[in-house]
């Protein structure tokens, strides 16, 4: 086996590493990039594989695991893979939709370096459970927001804009009076359930796709984003990540990427804003434009 090196890989260190552990979700948002919902699987990545692919990020200093889908809490492993992250030194961001949270998951929520993203729709309740497919899902996500604040476990949320007429300013205003101090606005992106024509388009994608990032999707492939899950570079079936981040294969995916110069990056990038219901969050990798609220004195 070839062995290969840091000083091999591409220029950008991978700052983040999105898992997305399943498709299963309980609503349905008919943008979501996953096309997730209730009938949705785990996909063929078995519980060893997650934990390997987690071995192998911390092994390649990559700072910061992202668990998405889907949604990832309803993957039956997803407690000891953010454990094992943990004790790797690594940091774990959930980006879940906030519809259902057992009580006992709060305390693993609560743990250092751990940080919870999510999407809000709307503030007004019909509204956002026309986006999201489930009715009283603005309910049961508003009030595990304001859980996740009283017990003060970082929490970013983003607001895609779907509709026509949508009160995304009014949903905004909401979050920052729940307390939530980093809020995004983006559009809704043309891939997955989204696609209402042909096939997705690298130019609907932020351009820092795999610039700072990538994405392990349930069957494994590799890709720059989850946004860019229509062009994987590799499988961590076959290979490692060092093994896959240091290949033609994933250059040329990468490549691939059009850089927009003037397109700030998406939280759906990373996944973007529209949480794990839909789109995903964003991190420091991807230079995020997240809107930081000031503390009220």
């Amino acid at each position: 086996m070839t062995v290969v090196t840091k000083q091999s890989l591409l220029p950008v260190r991978p700052q983040s590493a999105q898992l997305e552990l399943t498709a299963k979700c309980p609503l349905r948002c008919g943008m979501c990039f996953a096309a997730s919902g209730p009938q949705g699987t785990h996909g063929t990545m078995t519980r060893t594989e997650w934990l390997a692919v987690i071995t192998d990020a911390a092994a390649l200093d990559i700072p910061l695991i992202q668990l998405l889908g889907g949604e990832p809490t309803a993957h039956p492993d997803w407690i000891e893979l953010t454990e094992h992250a943990l004790t790797l030194g690594l940091r774990v961001e959930v980006y879940s939709s906030l519809y259902k949270i057992h009580e006992r998951w709060w305390g693993i929520l609560a743990r250092k370096n751990v940080s919870l993203a999510t999407s809000y729709h709307s503030d007004n309740p019909e509204e956002h459970d026309r986006i999201t497919g489930k009715p009283g899902s603005h309910r049961r996500t508003r009030a595990n927001i304001q859980e996740a604040v009283r017990r003060g476990i970082p929490l970013r949320a983003g607001v895609v804009e779907v509709l026509p007429g949508q009160r995304i300013t009014q949903a905004r205003d909401d979050l920052v009076g729940l307390g939530v101090t980093k809020v995004r606005i983006d559009r809704s992106r043309a891939i997955g359930r989204a696609v209402t024509t042909g096939k997705p388009e690298a130019s609907e994608l932020c351009g820092r796709c795999g610039r700072g990032q990538l994405a392990v999707l349930p069957d494994g492939s590799v890709a720059p984003c989850v946004m860019s899950r229509f062009m994987p570079g590799g499988s961590v079936k076959n290979g490692t990540l060092a093994e896959i981040l240091s290949s033609p294969a994933w250059r040329d995916t990468v490549e691939r990427v059009p850089v927009h110069a003037q397109d700030p990056c998406d939280p759906e990038c990373l996944p973007g804003l529209d949480g794990s219901d839909c789109s995903p969050a964003e991190q420091e990798a991807c230079d995020p434009a997240y809107e930081d609220i000031p503390d009220k004195k």
